[in-house]
């Protein structure tokens, strides 16, 4: 009867412990926020306009996306994937060392994104995106492939780029997706420098601006904020690391966070100071 206690007062503590914080822990940052509430981009899948929101007065959290919400507890075990003891000591202790796993609703089969073949990139219309992007197509050529998917029975074609779990992510003029599973792209060479980007384009931009910088370098894109804890890991070989994360909010945050986390990054954002990311920066120059 008295562990029972116990635990029950442990975890009515643990639920006024900051959704806020519990999520900055692991890589999230909101996108727009004001007195009363946040609103993040949803840990629980890719999106590009927030769904996810925090009341910072309740200190509760609700996913439009998903029709779900809850407690910090609550949050922390979906997340994580795991039990309300793990949680609670994961909160209690700063503990990082359960794995993100990103994706954790099973998905509609019917509207899977489904792999059918990858080559060479050698579409025109595709060609003509990346040049618009300002990458010549021997660059886009070292880092991606030409990905053909199905997706809700009908055949698309993207720009792609494997990730380290055999996802992949895909961009074209149209459209922002991802096949499953999602996770970092670190490329390695054996290198002690690590230039870290958060998409694509902006490493190819790197690479646009700098022809050796693939061979001189191991890269790594994050592909997400969501992966911030798993970056930690990787960072430990490292004598230098290059930041050139996105000129916004939840960007400086993850920034300064790394910068924490590992004493070898330097934040580069500083190249680019006046756009929104690399890429963007990179386009104004060619222009």
């Amino acid at each position: 009867m008295k562990k029972e206690r116990t635990i029950k007062l442990t975890c009515e503590r643990a639920r006024a412990f900051p959704i806020e914080k519990a999520l900055a822990k692991l890589g999230h940052f909101p996108t727009k926020e004001s007195n009363k509430e946040a609103w993040f981009l949803s840990p629980f899948r890719s999106e590009t306009q927030a769904s996810f929101k925090v009341s910072k007065n309740l200190n509760r959290w609700y996913d439009h996306g998903i029709g779900k919400g809850g407690n910090v507890i609550d949050l922390i075990c979906l997340i994580k994937e795991t039990s309300v003891s793990e949680t609670l000591g994961w909160l209690q202790n700063g503990q990082i060392s359960f794995s993100f796993q990103p994706l954790l609703f099973k998905e509609d089969t019917r509207e899977k994104i489904e792999i059918k073949h990858f080559k060479e990139l050698s579409h025109y219309a595709l060609e003509k995106y990346v040049m618009k992007r300002g990458i010549s197509i021997l660059t886009a050529r070292k880092l991606c492939k030409e990905v053909h998917y199905r997706f809700k029975g009908k055949i698309y074609f993207a720009l792609g780029i494997a990730n380290n779990s055999g996802g992949w992510e895909l961009r074209n003029k149209y459209y922002k997706n991802s096949s499953s599973p999602k996770d970092v792209t670190h490329l390695q060479n054996g290198k002690s420098r690590l230039i870290v980007t958060e998409g694509m384009f902006d490493m190819l931009s790197l690479m646009e601006r700098d022809k050796y910088l693939l061979e001189a370098n191991d890269l790594l894109i994050l592909n997400s904020l969501g992966f911030m804890e798993k970056t930690f890991g990787l960072f430990d070989p490292y004598e230098s690391i290059l930041l050139h994360l996105d000129n916004d909010h939840a960007g400086k945050n993850a920034a300064n966070l790394m910068m924490q986390q590992q004493s070898e990054c330097t934040d580069r954002s500083n190249l680019y100071e006046n756009f929104k990311d690399v890429n963007g920066w990179w386009i104004a120059q060619e222009k």
